[in-house]
């Protein structure tokens, strides 16, 4: 948990790894997952690089298992889900890799050839039988001469319109099939093309026929269709064959067509009995490789991954290495080397790998440490901007912070209660429910958030208690502390009465001991006061998590090294928020304590105090001459005698006290605009005329070192050096400014990582000092004083929200509850009351958690996102790093073949 308040410390390394060592050394980091390694070649195609081909046969046999995976899937075979994760294969293993599935591939589509062969033969012999069955029925209801008459006196006419002996025409018929849905179609071209001379006979097959390549169920008919003369036969034949009808033999003679019907029958017998050979042979070349596909997968990639990755390494010809940079936490070096000795060791190398920690001036990658608990939490800022390297983390305090505010607006027991048992739920069944790998991605996104979901609904219950709110109804646990003593005749004759604190407040038990107490519920002013018992707490839980945010902001100056922002950023921001709106806070516990039912009626108005505060509107009150006591004390004194209203001063000393805070406030706003950039613009004027001042000091220095040539040996030194100890301070500091090498962060000098070179660091600082702006700097100041100034009220603002949402929940479920499930309730149905009473539940229940779960939750989940997001992380977090990707083989072991 540590490790989330901050990202961990990077190291850029370097890696000098052996060719016949790196393969298992890139693997065993793979499997460690702690290192994101840099791709050395950039500017190289990824056809030219050293293992394009071991990348492209990973990539055929990707391509022969996902020939194998789609064949499982035509049949119905699950991948078995198993919790293993097999090691990356050597790299002579790929050879057995590839000849297994080259072996079950070509085995698969011979199989598939063959039995999609026999399925046409089957389809065909099955249409043979039909169209000859079809065909004997069609001559044995007819009788064995009526169908051929029918034709012939539909067809046969002379040209003068009479008919023509039936003896004298010979007519010839063709049999087939044809889908279904073009008999119509085919009906109507063959009437037309033929001028009405064919006859048309068809009857729908009744047995389900199967497409022998998609396996498809279709539906065909058979049809007969007598003609006279070759010339019609052609021409029928060239109708079919356009409808892709298919024409089958059909012998004239009865006896002939039984005969081929049984030897029709005979052969599909043994087709069936082939075809189920066949089936069995492929399941079981199925069921060998639905065993082993998953570990095969895994494989794959991991070899394609390990090969990618030495890919973006350079390759040493002199000394047969690879050389690879890459980004490491600290905390994890020691498992590196480990692993890095073990892949060695795997390998049978003599020569160790070699990691070198390396120097740098990049900005590292961030990285936290997270679990399955506050991963979701870290997602919520990481959607918001990637912090930068190493500043101070908003998911840890977003942890409690964010279900505590969303169960601010989301206060009610019940509707927590339920919220807290679904969360509940998935984290109990979270390992079947991650099994299922369902693809619905609404339950996939509630699913990734469980946890946050059951914090959330567990701090609604606690919330729900606190406004003693359980859908929409309030409970007396213990016991109210409001004791009406009125009597029957006293309430009958007016329907409201108020209740008198002094009269009827029980003193001594004190206030209801947890939450609101429940008299509130009957009360006709309960809207009045939880507004105002929500609006205050609304401000204070506000202010508190902006001061939070600004306190923060000092830790990460004080980390940094920022002296300059600490005292010109976070000071000022810190009195102008406290000077305001703290002030603001500690009114409300003021009013809070020291007003009574003694002095309700010149309780102040808060509101109107803040803005009398900045227009220095005052109105004092006035002490009679008798008067003895306190004057701002809350006792039963007549207001009008000491002129105490709600807009009168109400506290001793309350206007210097309030003048005082606004100048100094006020005063907080020029020292964030003009201190800082003034600061800066000076240390930068030093620094170039130090550097002035170096560089004629360095002149003279080697003016002065310069001898004359007839100089005896023993006096001479090296030319233009001097020992270290004549060097002059300046110089000394020219000297070791090249070997340390400082980072300007927001213009704020910070000890950071040397550079690769010691000259590189001296030409970025003369880059750095010729690019200061003062222009720049100073619009860039104006803008973050405007924006925290005028942030810090529209922020106090934004924190209405969860007064606003809190009464909007509360009087939608009070609605839901009074003309829904109370109508019903007060119903007198003499027996079929429970009946009702059942109905009206169900749809209660059903808005319950339509609306005001899930609408009303999905609406208290935005806006608490976006006071993190925006009035909270904009008081210290930048957000501009760039994530941690490490190279990992752990998300491959979910990785589907369509990635």
């Amino acid at each position: 948990m540590g490790a989330m308040f901050r990202s961990e410390e990077m190291n850029l390394c370097q890696i000098f790894l052996q060719s016949e060592a790196a393969y298992a050394c890139v693997s065993e980091l793979g499997e460690l997952g702690l290192v994101q390694f840099k791709d050395l070649n950039p500017d190289v195609n990824a056809f030219q690089r050293k293992f394009v081909s071991e990348i492209m046969r990973c990539e055929e046999m990707e391509r022969k298992l996902r020939y194998i995976h789609k064949e499982l899937k035509k049949d119905g075979m699950k991948i078995p889900d198993r919790d293993e994760n097999p090691k990356a294969p050597a790299p002579k293993e790929m050879i057995d890799l590839e000849a297994t599935f080259e072996k079950i591939e070509s085995e698969l589509k011979e199989v598939n050839t063959n039995a999609e062969a026999l399925r046409r033969n089957y389809l065909e012999l099955t249409e043979l039988k039909e169209v000859l069955k079809k065909t004997q029925l069609f001559f044995s209801e007819h009788g064995r001469h009526g169908i051929v008459e029918d034709a012939q006196s539909a067809l046969v006419h002379d040209e003068g319109g009479g008919f023509v002996p039936i003896t004298s025409v010979q007519l010839g018929f063709v049999a087939g099939v044809i889908p279904r849905e073009k008999v119509p179609a085919f009906e109507r071209l063959l009437w037309f093309a033929n001028r009405g001379n064919t006859f048309l006979k068809y009857d729908e097959i009744e047995q389900s026929l199967e497409d022998p390549v998609t396996g498809d169920a279709i539906s065909k008919c058979v049809f007969l269709i007598f003609f006279q003369g070759e010339q019609l036969k052609a021409r029928v034949r060239k109708i079919c064959e356009g409808f892709k009808a298919t024409l089958y033999p059909c012998p004239e003679s009865a006896q002939e067509r039984i005969d081929m019907l049984n030897g029709v029958s005979t052969r599909l017998e043994d087709l069936n009995t082939v075809l189920h050979q066949t089936e069995d042979h492929r399941k079981r070349v199925l069921m060998s490789a639905q065993k082993e596909i998953r570990p095969w997968i895994i494989k794959v990639k991991k070899i394609k991954a390990i090969y990618h990755t030495l890919n973006m390494c350079n390759f040493d010809v002199s000394h047969n290495s690879l050389i690879a940079e890459c980004w490491t936490p600290v905390s994890g070096l020691e498992e590196i080397q480990r692993a890095l000795k073990h892949g060695t060791e795997l390998s049978g190398s003599t020569v160790p790998s070699i990691l070198h920690r390396m120097q740098t001036k990049e900005v590292p990658p961030t990285y936290f440490r997270t679990n399955k608990f506050t991963l979701v939490f870290q997602e919520i800022i990481d959607a918001y901007g990637i912090a930068s390297y190493q500043e101070v983390n908003p998911a840890p305090y977003a942890i409690i912070s964010f279900p505590f505010l969303f169960a601010v607006m989301f206060g009610d027991f019940g509707h927590g209660f339920i919220m807290f048992l679904a969360g509940l739920w998935m984290v109990i069944m979270e390992k079947k429910l991650i099994a299922d790998k369902s693809d619905n991605e609404i339950r996939n996104m509630f699913f990734g958030g469980r946890y946050i979901i059951t914090m959330m609904g567990l701090f609604s219950v606690y919330t729900g208690l606190i406004y003693n709110d359980i859908f929409s109804k309030s409970v007396n646990i213990f016991g109210s502390a409001w004791h009406p003593s009125y009597d029957f005749h006293t309430l009958m004759a007016q329907s409201s009465r108020v209740l008198d604190p002094l009269e009827h407040f029980n003193n001594a038990t004190g206030p209801y001991p947890f939450g609101v107490d429940p008299i509130w519920q009957g009360s006709l002013n309960k809207i009045t006061f939880t507004n105002s018992l929500k609006m205050k707490i609304s401000v204070i839980f506000g202010v508190s998590q902006m001061l939070l945010g600004v306190l923060l902001s000092c830790v990460n100056h004080a980390y940094f090294r920022r002296p300059l922002n600490i005292f010109c950023e976070f000071i000022p921001q810190l009195v102008f928020l406290l000077c305001l709106f703290g002030y603001l806070v500690a009114l409300v516990f003021y009013k809070w304590i020291f007003f009574t039912a003694l002095c309700t009626q010149y309780a102040p108005q808060l509101l109107i105090q803040f803005i009398n505060m900045f227009l220095i509107t005052y109105t004092p009150r006035s002490k009679p001459a008798n008067f003895t006591g306190d004057l701002y004390a809350c006792s039963s004194i007549e207001p009008k005698s000491i002129n105490a209203t709600s807009q009168t001063v109400f506290f001793e000393y309350q206007q210097p006290i309030q003048i005082t805070l606004v100048i100094l406030a006020l005063a907080m706003v020029p020292m964030m605009l003009l201190v800082k950039p003034f600061v800066l613009r000076a240390r930068h004027n030093a620094r170039v005329k130090r550097k002035q001042g170096l560089y004629a000091t360095s002149q003279r220095t080697l003016i002065h070192n310069e001898e004359p040539p007839d100089q005896s040996d023993d006096t001479k030194g090296v030319k233009g050096e001097r020992p270290e100890a004549h060097l002059s301070d300046i110089e000394l500091g020219v000297r070791d400014s090249g070997k340390n090498a400082n980072m300007s962060i927001n213009g704020e000098e910070e000890v950071g990582v040397v550079n690769h070179t010691e000259g590189g660091a001296t030409v970025h600082e003369e880059e750095e000092e010729e690019k200061f702006e003062m222009g720049e700097v100073f619009i860039h100041q104006a803008i973050h004083t405007i924006e925290y100034c005028l942030g810090c009220i529209s922020h106090t603002a934004s924190y209405l929200r969860l007064w606003a949402l809190s009464l909007a929940h509360a009087q939608l479920s009070e609605v839901l509850w009074g003309m829904l499930f109370h109508i019903s309730l007060t119903m007198d149905f003499e027996y079929v009351g429970g009946v009702v009473i059942w109905a009206v539940f169900a749809v209660f229940a059903g808005v319950t958690v339509a609306v005001l779960l899930l609408m009303e939750g999905l609406s208290a989940f935005l806006h608490t996102l976006r006071l993190h997001w925006v009035e909270f992380n904009s008081k210290f977090y930048m957000g501009e790093g760039y994530k941690f990707a490490p190279y990992s083989f752990k998300h491959l072991l979910d990785a589907d073949l369509d990635e």
